[in-house]
């Protein structure tokens, strides 16, 4: 006779059984309905007319990639964005190269300034037939630096049709016994060579920088400032690429967040110019050879794992000279480095634990990585939808849920405030007794925070997902996407990529002190779908301070743990000081552009600015979030570097 259990155990199994059918089934409708448009699409390839008519549509497809171009620039106003963009960035440049050096007082009173750590720091260079005029500009920016206390290794990998490297070498180190040098008796490639440079370091603090690149004067200043300052063990800077002879025609300006441990999985955005207290490295290797092109990766990604006080400052302070073997040039140059990359964050995810998840490289470049981590448990997800009439984007909300959906432990619940159309009513009708669907009632004045937070306390999952009514699901593993990442311990709020209806960016991540108000504002603003972003931002998961409460995932005890939204927030701003106060906690916040939906802003409640007493409302709340959160709005978002304009959603440079 069976017993309970193993009753409960069939049940179990028959429920998984049917489950698995059902997706099988959604999935062989699927990819009948593609079976059925290619074998269309054949068809019209195969047609006479078809082939005939070739020239004419490459003349058309000529036509439409320009008025894509005009239309992803947005038009009128697009191109004097662009405009003005090119504008900006040419003056950035001009301010972030020979004209950012220290003038001889103030590099006068840097050298004369006594830190109370005077630390020294050894600068590793592994050479190999390093040409003569980027060994003299490699070693002469060193030579400038304002900060004295440091040393220069060289290992030299060398083959004997480069001798010219070791004598040139020789000649530095009669003139400054702080350069020491060493021939390799062979090349051991990157890692070798730059492992041989450490052996011959005696710093407190190691720094990785490559025999044809270019160093600020003042970077070591800046970074043993912050040493004394904040008790850094690992600092970086911003940095840009550039050609030819001279460091002021630069190619691509890239200014950093601050520490944001999602962004490195997905994209070595630290990169240059590494520098870390060599206590990081007891018990551990600094390049392992088996990550040959990839090797500064794996070395950042696991040195920052157990640094105490990751440092970022935010100067362009080094230059990465692009020329037809470098990488800064064309990644294909080192076509090794992709899987190099890859290996990199595998053993790094690894190493933190997780299992069974999958690399998978971006549109935007091979090395900027969609990471998919192994959904733990199938919990619950509570859907949250706020509702006062707009029955038609209700019903398109819902019905996008059902159709699309491949999770399926969810509930939805729509929260009825206020409505007062018979058609609301009637559609809610046909709701109920719906699987998953419940419907509660909230009264009282509207307060978009409050009827949240009452949907929260009838909710029975682990995870909220708040979501507006006018929003439309896009992609069918949205609830994964986001689940994956609010599962971890680490991670408090969760958002997705919304797109208003003409599929230009309405919501990629949210920058405090962004925007006229100086409060929050979102990025990548009205950008076309396909747009890559800035640096390729909008094609990985990555931390930002905030997310949309539009959608916005969580669990529910981080929810209650914080106090919900503050119902001070009525109506805007409570989904920003929510996340804020998630951050404080220790978490991180991430802004996933793998989960997209359609969001139709403001159908439900009209835009905010509209008329005199919304535009009051709005700026009542704005100045409460300005007085509550005022010691960050002066520090300036972490996620968002200090050079870039508060008053454009762009990445424009501030100048």
């Amino acid at each position: 006779m069976e017993n309970e259990k193993d009753i409960d155990y069939k049940q179990a199994y028959e429920q998984e059984k049917a489950r698995a059918a059902a997706l099988a089934g959604r999935l062989a409708d699927a990819k009948n309905e593609a079976d059925n448009l290619q074998f269309q699409l054949d068809r019209i390839k195969n047609n006479p007319v078809w082939k005939a008519s070739k020239p004419l549509r490459q003349t058309m497809h000529w036509g439409l990639r320009n008025y894509r171009r005009l239309r992803n620039l947005g038009g009128p106003r697009g191109i004097a964005r662009k405009l003005r963009q090119k504008k900006i960035e040419a003056q950035a440049k001009k301010l972030h190269g020979t004209a950012s050096f220290p003038a001889p007082g103030e590099a006068k009173r840097q050298k004369e300034t006594k830190f109370d750590r005077m630390v020294t720091i050894s600068i590793l260079v592994p050479l190999y037939n390093t040409p003569l005029n980027f060994l003299n500009e490699m070693i002469e920016s060193v030579l400038a630096q304002t900060y004295q206390n440091w040393e220069l290794c060289l290992a030299d990998g060398s083959d004997h049709d480069h001798d010219e490297v070791e004598k040139r070498c020789r000649e530095y180190m009669e003139k400054d016994k702080r350069i020491v040098y060493r021939r390799l008796e062979k090349n051991e490639g990157i890692s070798g060579n730059t492992n041989r440079c450490y052996e011959m370091a005696t710093g407190d603090y190691i720094g990785l920088f490559d025999h044809d690149d270019v160093l600020h004067p003042s970077v070591l200043y800046e970074y043993v400032k912050v040493i004394n300052e904040q008790d850094a063990d690992y600092i970086y800077c911003d940095e840009t690429t550039f050609k030819g002879d001279s460091i002021d025609n630069m190619i691509t300006l890239h200014f950093k967040p601050d520490f944001a441990p999602d962004n490195l999985r997905a994209n070595n955005y630290i990169c240059h110019f590494s520098v870390f207290s060599r206590a990081l490295l007891e018990g551990t290797e600094l390049f392992r050879s088996g990550f040959d092109g990839s090797q500064d990766h794996d070395m950042i990604l696991r040195l920052t794992a157990n640094a105490k006080k990751v440092v970022h400052v935010p100067k362009l302070m080094y230059y990465w000279r692009s020329h037809k073997a470098s990488v800064a040039s064309d990644i294909s140059a080192k076509p090794y480095a992709i899987a190099a990359a890859k290996g990199a964050v595998a053993a790094h995810l690894q190493s933190c634990g997780f299992k069974n998840f999958e690399i998978k490289s971006t549109r935007a470049f091979d090395t900027i990585f969609e990471i998919k981590y192994e959904i733990e448990r199938e919990d619950k997800i509570s859907i949250l939808i706020p509702n006062k009439d707009h029955v038609d984007d209700l019903r398109r909300c819902i019905d996008s849920i059902k159709e699309r959906s491949t999770y399926e432990n969810y509930e939805i619940i729509v929260i009825e405030n206020n409505s007062t159309e018979k058609g609301t009513f009637d559609y809610y009708k046909t709701l109920e007794g719906q699987d998953k669907i419940t419907i509660v009632t909230y009264e009282g004045e509207f307060n978009y925070a409050r009827i949240n937070n009452f949907g929260a306390g009838v909710a029975t999952g682990k995870y909220l997902l708040l979501l507006n009514n006018d929003t439309q699901v896009i992609s069918m593993n949205w609830l994964e996407a986001m689940l994956m990442y609010a599962q971890r311990p680490d991670v408090g709020a969760v958002g997705a990529k919304l797109y208003y209806g003409d599929r230009t960016i309405q919501h990629a991540g949210v920058v405090v002190g962004l925007g006229a108000h100086g409060t929050a504002g979102h990025t990548h603003y009205k950008i076309n779908y396909d747009n890559l972003g800035y640096m390729g931002k909008l094609c990985y998961a990555q931390n930002v301070s905030a997310v949309t409460g539009a959608c916005l995932m969580v669990k529910k005890s981080i929810y209650d743990a914080v106090g919900g939204l503050d119902e001070e927030f009525k109506v805007a701003l409570n989904d920003v000081d929510f996340c804020l106060r998630i951050m404080e906690k220790g978490y991180l916040n991430v802004f996933t552009p793998f989960a997209e939906l359609y969001h139709f802003e403001s159908a439900s409640r009209g835009i905010d600015v509209v008329d005199d007493a919304k535009a009051k409302r709005y700026e009542e709340e704005s100045a409460l979030f300005r007085k509550k959160w005022k010691t960050l709005l002066e520090k300036g978002d972490p996620y968002y570097n200090p050079n870039f304009s508060l008053d454009h959603s762009d990445y424009s440079l501030r100048v």
